[in-house]
């Protein structure tokens, strides 16, 4: 059967079908005659439809659905959970928000690189910061993996993170908050997020 050609196998499918036309039906019948190959595969497809036809007409025992149903795992908690996230998708959506945030801040406090925000009157020398005598720094300044010293006066914030804040005579107007722990640099962040959107909304 592998050698004979692929049309005669179509024709097999479309005389099983009821859709052979008379050439081709005479052509199959020919090719039948002479290959025993293909004789026994065409037997083989006829049991085979024979099978589906008469399969068709069984039915299934009186409850049989619902017996079937009674046996199957009870999903009822995966349902509630979904039930609840439907019910509360603002929620949802700030949860992971807040997720995907969290990670990305983690992401960012674990970067070890030296910074800080630009201002003038600061002397930055390798990843210590200082303000020296004499000199007023107006706005916040935050320094991350790095030191600070104050000589002069800052009129703002003062943020040191994974760093040292020193200072001998300083003057500084705002909050001075050294942060070491992840959990400070997440509420710092936060609160810097929060701010800045109020400061948008105003």
């Amino acid at each position: 059967m592998s050698t004979c050609p692929q049309h005669i196998v179509d024709y097999m499918h479309e005389y099983l079908d009821g859709d052979i036309s008379r050439d081709h039906e005479q052509q199959l019948k020919k090719h039948l005659n002479n290959c025993s190959s293909c004789r026994q595969h065409m037997h083989e497809l006829s049991d085979t439809v024979a099978f589906v036809i008469s399969a068709a007409h069984i039915t299934a025992p009186p409850h049989f659905e619902s017996e079937v149903m009674k046996r199957l795992p009870k999903g009822k908690n995966r349902v509630g959970i979904q039930n609840w996230f439907r019910r509360h998708p603002i929620l949802v959506a700030a949860c992971v928000f807040l997720l995907f945030m969290s990670a990305s801040l983690v992401g960012s406090y674990q970067n070890n690189e030296f910074s800080v925000t630009k201002q003038p009157n600061l002397i930055v020398d390798g990843q210590t910061v200082i303000v020296p005598e004499g000199e007023v720094v107006k706005g916040d300044i935050v320094v991350k993996n790095g030191d600070i010293i104050i000589e002069g006066e800052v009129d703002g914030n003062v943020t040191v993170i994974n760093g040292q804040y020193m200072a001998s005579t300083a003057v500084v107007t705002g909050e001075i908050e050294e942060i070491d722990e992840i959990f400070e640099w997440l509420w710092y962040e936060l609160k810097s997020i929060g701010n800045n959107f109020i400061g948008l909304i105003q």
